[in-house]
């Protein structure tokens, strides 16, 4: 197949229907962009801090390299999942077991009609905000009630992976 980069042990090859690379690094990347203005102190910032019992003092003392560096990680798994979630023809090539060649001639025809169907930042954000909503609202909710912490901090911290998720899935749906 022509058109494609290889990094060693990972092979990207753009198409519909390979993972993204690069959408995957810049969607996990924007979740630290997103959280540099939600959490700014004329945002939420204020409020957060407040509500999880953050003060100033604790946080001069932190490793900032370390967690922006393993924040970045963790969204980059989290975009690995969005992309499941927003790109619907990956299920279509589960369908066949994954690998494309091998599907009958029926699976070539509807992804030659259907291969970009909802392939937009609108469609992705749309997926992106029903995962938030749905799986990481209510799992910061539930960690919030036994922690014992308020409904402002798991409105906060969860509007803030809604809107992450949204943005993340935008970008890795319309990046084709």
């Amino acid at each position: 197949m022509k058109n494609f980069h290889n990094f060693g042990y990972l092979t990207f090859k753009p198409n519909f229907m390979e993972m993204n690379v690069y959408a995957l690094l810049a969607a996990a990347l924007s979740t630290l962009v997103v959280g540099f203005v939600w959490y700014n102190p004329k945002v939420f910032g204020t409020i957060w801090m407040r509500e999880s019992g953050m003060t100033e003092e604790k946080m001069k003392g932190a490793n900032m390299l370390m967690i922006f560096g393993l924040s970045f990680v963790y969204a980059f798994l989290m975009s690995f999942v969005i992309q499941f979630l927003t790109i619907h023809q990956t299920g279509a090539l589960g369908m066949v077991g994954g690998d494309a060649s091998k599907a009958l001639p029926s699976y070539a025809a509807f992804m030659a009609d259907y291969g970009t169907a909802y392939r937009t930042f609108k469609h992705g954000a749309l997926h992106g905000f029903m995962s938030g909503l749905f799986l990481v609202l209510p799992v910061i909710g539930t960690n919030a009630l036994y922690e014992r912490r308020s409904f402002k901090y798991t409105l906060v911290t969860g509007g803030f992976w809604i809107v992450s998720f949204m943005i993340m899935g935008g970008i890795i749906c319309a990046w084709k």
